[in-house]
């Protein structure tokens, strides 16, 4: 049975290529978490307080849903933001994506979700590239997300920065 997950992004070029590639990578480190994502599980794109490098001024949100689509797995070539290395990684079919900048604030919701048993410490949680959702958590998410969600086409060129070639090895390859 598949089942549901926060992808956690912290970075607004890593942002950028997730959404526009549909991919998602993780760092070795991670390696145990992210292969705890199997093909067809449902997954929604956080982006963190400080993804797009102000914290004070933005919020974490829920921006996105999408499906795992290739199973997680080494990458031929790592990928590499800000020269961090990500050499494990899987490809997405994103579903849908709430305008830029725009989304589920995340905290609003941290008192009803079961994954944050200590709701004055939950944000220590998000420290890692994915956090798996109980299924009650995952219905409360996919409710809340849903009217705010775009159909991709629509919405995916918002989350582009250009050059994309500046942040991804040429020759990574496609999980």
């Amino acid at each position: 049975m598949p089942s549901a997950h926060l992808l956690i992004i912290g970075d607004r070029a890593a942002l950028s290529w997730v959404v526009t590639e549909q991919r998602m990578a993780f760092p070795a480190g991670r390696a145990k978490a992210a292969r705890a994502l199997g093909e067809g599980d449902e997954v929604f794109l956080y982006t963190t307080r400080g993804c797009f490098r102000n914290p004070t001024r933005d919020l974490g949100r829920v921006i996105g849903r999408a499906t795992i689509a290739s199973p997680v797995r080494v990458l031929d070539e790592p990928v590499v933001f800000n020269e961090r290395s990500y050499s494990e990684g899987c490809r997405l079919k994103v579903s849908g994506l709430a305008p830029f900048r725009e989304g589920l604030v995340l905290r609003d919701l941290v008192p009803r979700l079961s994954v944050f048993p200590a709701p004055a410490t939950w944000s220590v949680r998000m420290r890692r590239a994915s956090l798996t959702l109980p299924p009650p958590d995952a219905e409360l998410v996919r409710t809340e997300l849903e009217p705010l969600l775009r159909p991709y086409d629509e919405t995916r060129e918002g989350y582009r920065w250009e050059p994309a070639a500046a942040w991804v090895s040429p020759r990574a390859a496609r999980p």
